[in-house]
């Protein structure tokens, strides 16, 4: 079937009820491209939650009036959506034409037999957002909508699937298994011809067959064809195939696919084109910071080249399937995924959430996962579920071995994971043990050894045998065990169970040093998945800096209180800047040499730090304390390094040991003062790399930079501008933080405008917002071709412009 985008030409507005609508009481609808959030435009309060960034939840309208040609009379016409959040009931000219419960699941509506050929038709969709979700869900189509036309012989939606079972250096198998429908009267004879493109585009394989479909029916033709000295597909060189299938006059299809082969084994490993990989592994939610959960393509692909670029091979979909975007992304730019299907099966976490509707739809949600993903070969894993409350009961490990065995009856070339908790198990006894050991010398004792204390008996009873017990069906059923936080078990699991496969799934940011210490002295234990590679709006605060002299208001029990807005627990910021952690992460996995300086505020001097194992150091990269001359700074620097010196304007303020035996970390005490603070790494007495942070100086200077100079004049493209202060040299100015305005002019709009300050009252859909450290973000989406000019203003700067070209198709 022929697929266009359907996402222009919407209009939306908050739902209400018939007898306010004819009484004339109904919002007005406006005008909205998709994908779309419904809810960040929304205004926050306290009374929402942190969870969900203190965002409300709603009931919403979407509708679209569209001509229907003649010529659609006797086809197939279906609309594909691609993700609407949540419970999406879609009625077209006022009759019902389908639903969708799970918001992240992809879904098509036939719509065939509501239209009328010839005339204007309206397509309406309703969803709703409340209590729902541990995280900001966002709501509405934020995902896209495509228009599929197709005549009654047709490929079915998804209908070509491309395996590589047999791969060597001398060629590659390729099998293509086609579904075709006849949902016209007759039976049809045809041909169907597939054709196989290199990644240069050169045609490397061809072949025709014949196929009959009876009339109500659909067939499946498998064709195996041969591609000669294949070129795989790896993180490293993320290789493309294209497979066209064709029916002569009737329907065509095209996928992407790559050529690589998977084993795993306690002993190697995973292994991608027979070579040992270990994963250096981000969880990710699904929202994109400044523009909500709207799920624009360009958006997803910054993204992972943001993270690429930060030192991960692996991403975690947490906890909800990605989009087809991002899987594109991955796929284009050399990322594995680990593809996660649900939070929730039976046993709720929030109080309307999917737990309601798991069990009519589960299964269909798996099949929507596998039919998107099996082309990717960036997806290596399907995750059955995340800590799963259940799933340590007899009831929950046999329904968990149900969904593991759907999963291989769809698809049986990944391997299954589930991230397991087994804390969640375990809470009462370990609650009740912090106890009594804080009871023994509470007079003594501060938050953070509190806190410590209750970390360490989690990771005493992780270990326990009623762990084990309680875990050992659900695991026995995957082919890699997801642990999340229950790295205390990693050695003790290879001797109890020689042949397990584990996978770090989820672990905490500021242990990352000794996590993947134990990575690489464990060959059953496949990577390491931090707690987060990018920041995310909700679970506000779980990863903050407190400090125990705040009033104790301040927060609710791990998350903030508002304004709290996200959670910043990510090595990457909402607005896409790297927190100093990502370069610590970055020289742990051995990717960086030179050291890294990382500086504390110097307000906070002195001052008795509370921080959970999510919260990484309040630091910034920056050398300017305008009012803090004479005032003592503690500074950090980041190196593998065996000894770090520190040099204030050409001055040694001191040396200090660092390397994996110092966590990685050389710390210093510097009396403050405007200048040139350079870190000086040594290994066996020589140099090995250096870093360096001058003070700005002189008048403030804003600037304006977009990610790129073109883009594509369609609704899939967006224009990412960088918003910084610095001094005229470029060095930024971290402590000018001030309103700054954004205008645009031309074939744009203004899609999304913050920074990546956690706690704020500022929403992102105004023009006008406070820079955080000296950066914000401008998010431009074009509306047609041309030049699209983004003026930035700033009280005591001068005005800043970045023109950025939209190019038509």
């Amino acid at each position: 079937m022929r697929l266009t985008s359907f996402n222009s030409g919407w209009v939306f507005r908050p739902k209400v009820n018939r007898f306010l609508e004819k009484g004339g009481r109904a919002p007005a609808h406006r005008g909205v491209t998709l994908p779309h959030d419904a809810v960040i435009e929304y205004e926050r309060t306290p009374g929402s939650g942190g969870a969900t960034g203190f965002f409300p939840g709603g009931v919403f309208e979407y509708r679209k009036t569209f001509a229907v040609p003649e010529e659609y009379r006797d086809k197939r016409v279906a609309l594909v959506f691609e993700g609407v959040y949540r419970d999406a009931v879609v009625y077209v000219n006022d009759a019902f034409a389908g639903h969708r419960a799970n918001g992240y699941a992809e879904f098509l509506v036939d719509v065939s037999p509501f239209l009328r050929a010839g005339e204007d038709n309206v397509v309406r969709v309703e969803c709703r957002a409340h209590e729902d979700s541990r995280w900001y869900s966002g709501a509405g189509f934020h995902r896209g909508v495509r228009l599929a036309v197709g005549e009654p012989v047709h490929i079915a939606w998804n209908g070509v699937r491309v395996t590589t079972p047999d791969v060597d250096e001398k060629r590659a198998v390729v099998e293509l298994s086609t579904v075709v429908n006849n949902d016209g009267r007759g039976t049809t004879t045809m041909d169907v011809v597939a054709e196989i493109r290199d990644p240069s585009g050169a045609v490397t394989a061809t072949d025709t067959t014949v196929l009959t479909v009876l009339p109500g029916e659909g067939a499946t033709v498998r064709q195996r064809l041969y591609v000669p000295s294949p070129d795989r597909w790896s993180v490293e060189e993320p290789n493309l195939y294209t497979a066209t299938v064709a029916l002569p006059g009737l329907d065509e299809e095209r996928v992407a696919f790559g050529i690589r082969t998977l084993q795993l084994d306690p002993e190697d490993g995973l292994r991608v084109n027979g070579r040992p990989v270990k994963l250096r592994g981000a969880c990710v939610h699904h929202d994109n910071g400044v523009l909500g959960a709207a799920t624009v393509d360009r958006a997803e692909e910054r993204r992972v080249e943001l993270l690429k670029g930060a030192g991960f091979n692996a991403i975690r979909s947490a906890h909800n399937p990605l989009s087809r975007a991002m899987l594109d992304a991955c796929d284009r730019l050399g990322m594995l995924v680990v593809d996660e299907a649900f939070d929730v099966w039976t046993s709720p976490k929030s109080d309307f959430d999917y737990a309601l509707d798991f069990p009519q739809w589960w299964e269909r949600d798996v099949e929507a996962l596998v039919a998107k993903d099996f082309n990717h070969p960036s997806v290596v894993f399907y995750s059955i579920g995340n800590e799963i409350p259940e799933a340590a009961t007899p009831h929950g490990s046999a329904r968990g071995r149900r969904i593991a065995e759907k999963f291989r009856s769809l698809d049986d070339t990944r391997f299954l994971t589930n991230a397991t908790n087994a804390t969640l198990t375990i809470m009462d006894e370990a609650v009740a043990l912090a106890r009594r050991r804080i009871s023994e010398s509470a007079e003594t004792m501060g938050v953070n050894t509190m806190m410590a204390t209750m970390g360490e008996v989690l990771d005493e009873l992780s270990t326990s045998d009623l762990v084990t017990r309680q875990t050992t069906e659900i695991l026995s059923a995957l082919d890699v065990a997801g642990y999340n936080y229950l790295e205390s078990r990693y050695e003790l699991d290879r001797k109890l169970f020689p042949h397990r496969v584990i996978m770090g799934s989820e672990t905490h940011p500021t242990r990352i040093d000794r996590l993947w210490r134990s990575v690489l002295d464990n060959s059953h234990v496949i990577g390491d998945f931090t707690w987060t590679g990018w920041d995310y709006l909700g679970e506000a605060g779980v990863g903050r800096i407190g400090y125990a002299d705040e009033d104790s208001t301040s927060g609710q029990g791990i998350a903030g209180a508002y304004p709290w807005l996200t959670a910043r627990t990510g090595d990457i910021d909402i607005t896409g800047h790297r927190r100093t952690v990502s370069f610590y992460r970055e020289i742990v996995f051995g990717l960086r040499t030179e050291p890294y300086i990382a500086v504390h505020r110097p307000e906070n001097h002195g001052r008795r730090i509370v921080a959970g194992p999510w919260s990484w150091p309040d630091t910034v990269a920056s050398w300017s304390w305008d009012g803090a001359e004479g005032a003592p700074v503690r500074v950090d620097v980041y190196s593998d390094a065996e000894e770090v010196e520190l040099y204030l304007d050409g001055a040694s303020v001191g040396r200090a040991p660092a390397g994996p035996e110092h966590r990685y970390q050389a710390m210093f005490d510097v009396t403050y003062q405007p200048g040139e603070l350079i870190a000086v790494a040594r290994a066996n007495g020589r140099e090995s790399g250096r870093c360096r942070l001058v003070s700005a100086r002189g008048p403030l200077v804003l600037t304006a930079a977009a990610d790129r100079p073109e883009i594509r004049a369609d609704d899939t493209d967006l224009a990412f501008v960088e918003i910084v202060l610095t001094d005229g040299d470029g060095n930024p100015r971290c402590g000018a933080d001030r309103p700054v305005g954004v205008e645009i002019t031309g074939p744009g709009v203004l899609q999304g405008l913050g920074s990546g300050r956690p706690v704020t009252e500022e929403t992102f859909t105004g023009g006008t917002h406070t820079t955080y450290d000296g950066r914000a973000l401008a998010v431009v989406r074009p509306t047609g071709a041309g030049p699209i000019t983004v003026t930035v203003t700033a009280e005591g700067c001068a005005t800043a412009s970045v023109t950025v070209r939209a190019i038509g198709s």
